[in-house]
């Protein structure tokens, strides 16, 4: 405990040095740093501990929670992928890719957690760079752009809103009915009405001068020859596969690199060797030659499903617990000499035989008809526990798993997609009927975990689905994050920097407005969005209610500023999961991502005040 009068300068000191610690450890956990400054003010008196831990119980704790393992639903069920096909579809360029992006990741991006959908998207524009010989450099910046840009659009597009409303929620809920009007939690638009424009601005900058800026190095493609295992497959096209219709080379099977369509299956019917003109049609048999990559691409393509599903009824629990895993046949397996089909080897071992390798040869035919050798290399699709029963087996030379896998679930995509379209129709009625965010009817948090709990129900994931989703140690930093940022308050050194600051810059509003912005802005390049958002908005409200202004243009300042990142990795989460699949450096984010910042500020420090007068 200390003296309360030392309580502003000890919150700035714990303040500052989270700052330094950041700048100066590179690799300290954010999580545990907030959560050693939370743990630091309530020591010391400044907060009670009811309000340290009220952050762990906020409803943009739980909203991001709840909203991140929704993306993940509709990853699982493939959802996403089949929207990133047709998003994508025919481009070939990185400027159409670019394009189209734009198009459609501004307004998703609206509706979905930024971060949620960079981590959906993000392999499989990898693998259509791969497709389509395209440097990962060109369009992976632009993703992580794109999506921050259409995160500000509504009230649930970004954490940082999230964060900024709760914490608006929470001083309401101290005010009680004298709670002023201008720190009212904000309704699901409002803050669009500047992130629109900002989110317009933006996309128009960096399609018609960022892509310019955006470095083009070569990308490292899988190297297809040497010891790279090429493996037989067989897939089997459903009838509401994308392909069904379509030529070979309209469906890009003729481009995907590390992959050769040998053979199309129709009934009695074969086709081999393959012409780019051969049709699809509801029922073919495909067989593919192709590495481990190209297969697991195969797998993703909504309804293209393994002959291996086929032969033999898959419950969607059985397809969820899936892993891949490769095992090389030693002498001693009874197997060898037969047939796949006639092997059944998911009744000896628990799994079905996905491709078979021999050698680097390039195997022909159906995988039914291929006899097991001693020495073949199978990819088998297994449950998660057969490497632990069969690693020391002398049936296999050698057991090991395949990471980047996750199997799709393509038959709830109906289900997902209608749930969410329900969610997203919900919150849209909802706000246009009035009803704010701390209504049940419109509380994102409330509608999004019952979206999950739907998903639960109708089998769309497991409940050990929804716990791996979610990011612990985010919500920890938010939590942590937000209990410092009450500390701030409570002490009054938010208060003490705002005088500050009125002192250095004069009593202006539209300066002070700038100055805002621009602190925010900083602050967040150098530490994370959601931390300065509630690190800052006392601050902002202080800033208004000293100088008897309308704090409201303080507050969207706060919060579009904190979420409008793109001159550092760090500034950002989804600039940090690009960084490494696009081979960026750094400098390359200040580049592109400096003039867009003052292109979006201009936009916003312009229109607040037209908006919210002061």
């Amino acid at each position: 405990m200390i003296p309360p009068e030392w309580h502003p300068w000890f919150c700035l000191l714990v303040t500052v040095t989270v700052f330094v610690l950041i700048q100066v450890r590179k690799n300290v956990p954010l999580d545990w740093l907030f959560l050693v400054a939370l743990a630091a003010v309530t020591l010391a008196g400044v907060i009670t501990p009811a309000q340290a831990f009220s952050g762990f119980s906020n409803t943009a704790v739980i909203s991001i929670a709840a909203l991140i393992a929704l993306a993940s639903g509709l990853r699982r069920c493939g959802v996403l992928d089949w929207l990133g096909q047709l998003l994508l579809g025919s481009a070939k360029t990185s400027r159409s890719a670019v394009i189209r992006l734009a198009l459609a990741l501004v307004p998703s991006s609206a509706f979905l957690l930024n971060t949620a959908v960079v981590a959906m998207m993000a392999p499989m524009l990898v693998d259509w760079c791969r497709r389509n010989r395209v440097s990962p450099s060109e369009v992976m910046m632009p993703l992580s752009y794109l999506t921050i840009l259409g995160g500000v659009c509504t009230l649930v597009g970004t954490s940082t809103t999230l964060v900024v409303n709760a914490r608006l929620q929470q001083m309401a809920s101290v005010e009680g009915l004298s709670t002023p009007s201008d720190i009212l939690p904000m309704g699901m638009f409002e803050i669009g009405m500047v992130g629109l424009p900002c989110a317009i601005a933006g996309s128009i900058y960096l399609l018609l001068f960022g892509h310019r800026l955006l470095p083009k190095r070569t990308d490292v493609v899988e190297d297809f020859g040497g010891q790279t295992r090429e493996y037989l497959v067989e897939m089997i096209v459903e009838g509401h596969c994308q392909f069904v219709g379509k030529t070979v080379e309209e469906a890009g099977l003729r481009s995907l690199p590390g992959l050769f369509l040998g053979e199309i299956s129709r009934g009695e019917e074969v086709l081999s060797p393959v012409a780019r003109h051969d049709r699809i049609f509801s029922g073919d048999r495909l067989v593919f030659s192709g590495v481990v990559s190209t297969i697991i691409d195969l797998e993703k393509v909504t309804g293209l499903v393994p002959a291996a599903d086929t032969e033999e009824h898959v419950s969607i629990r059985q397809q969820r617990v899936r892993q891949l895993t490769e095992v090389v046949l030693s002498p001693a397996c009874p197997l060898l000499g037969q047939p796949v089909r006639e092997a059944n080897f998911r009744r000896h071992y628990g799994a079905a035989i996905l491709a078979v390798h021999r050698n680097g040869e390039r195997l022909l035919g159906k995988i039914g008809e291929i006899e097991l050798l001693s020495g073949d290399t199978l990819l088998l699709q297994a449950r998660g526990d057969f490497v632990e029963r069969w690693g020391q087996s002398r049936d296999f030379y050698m057991v090991s798993s395949i990471s980047g896998y996750q199997p799709v679930q393509t038959s709830q995509l109906p289900v997902a997609l209608t749930i969410f379209v329900a969610l997203l129709a919900w919150l849209v009625i909802a706000s246009l009927m009035g009803y704010s965010s701390a209504s049940p009817l419109a509380n994102p948090a409330v509608l999004a975990m019952t979206a999950v709990l739907l998903f639960v129900l109708t089998r769309c994931m497991s409940m050990s689905d929804v716990r791996n989703s979610v990011d612990l140690r985010l919500l920890l930093a938010i939590a942590g994050a937000l209990g410092v940022a009450t500390a701030l308050e409570q002490s009054k050194a938010a208060e003490m920097v705002a005088q500050a600051v009125i002192q250095s810059v004069g009593t202006n509003p539209y300066v002070l407005l700038a100055c805002c912005w621009i602190l925010t802005s900083v602050l967040t390049e150098m530490l994370t969005n959601n931390a300065v958002a509630a690190l800052m908005l006392p601050i902002g409200i202080n800033l208004a209610h000293i100088n008897d202004l309308n704090a409201r243009p303080f507050i969207i300042a706060v919060a579009l500023a904190a979420s409008l990142s793109f001159v550092t990795p760090v500034g950002y989460q989804t600039n940090l999961m690009v960084m490494g699949p696009g081979g960026y450096r750094p400098l390359d984010f200040a580049r592109v991502g400096f003039p867009m910042s003052l292109c979006v500020a201009a936009v916003g420090i312009f229109l607040i005040p037209v908006v919210w007068p002061f």
